[in-house]
């Protein structure tokens, strides 16, 4: 049976995690003429590859305080382009989301108005 609270928090800590991978990549867009600016970005299959326990105990237990990571490849120059699309592929990644919990939502409610019919 699948417990809705895990697939709440569950939800809520990709939400997280997508919200924190935003601010790192507009930061690279806003930064990409800053000198010595070094480009920021999450990944997501170092948090959530390979998961044998709740998605919320590996998000928790891996995100720590900040999931940011700096790009060690100072030579390499930030393109608009790559940042663009990959602020779009994150969006995607957001609307998923944030239909997810929308239809979590609702499913909590169906069953809470279902039991006092």
């Amino acid at each position: 049976m699948i417990n809705p609270e895990n697939s709440i928090s569950s939800t809520l800590h990709a939400l997280d995690l997508i919200a924190e991978r935003h601010k790192a990549l507009s930061s690279n867009l806003a930064n990409m003429h800053t000198p010595n600016y070094r480009r920021k970005d999450i990944s997501f299959s170092q948090y959530l590859g390979g998961i044998s326990s709740p998605l919320e105990t590996k998000l928790a237990a891996k995100m720590g305080p900040s999931p940011v990571t700096v790009d060690e490849m100072s030579g390499k120059k930030i393109d608009a382009f790559e940042e663009l699309s990959e602020i779009q592929k994150n969006s995607i990644l957001y609307t998923i989301a944030t239909r997810r919990m929308t239809s979590l939502v609702t499913e909590m409610r169906t069953v809470i108005n279902m039991g006092n019919g």
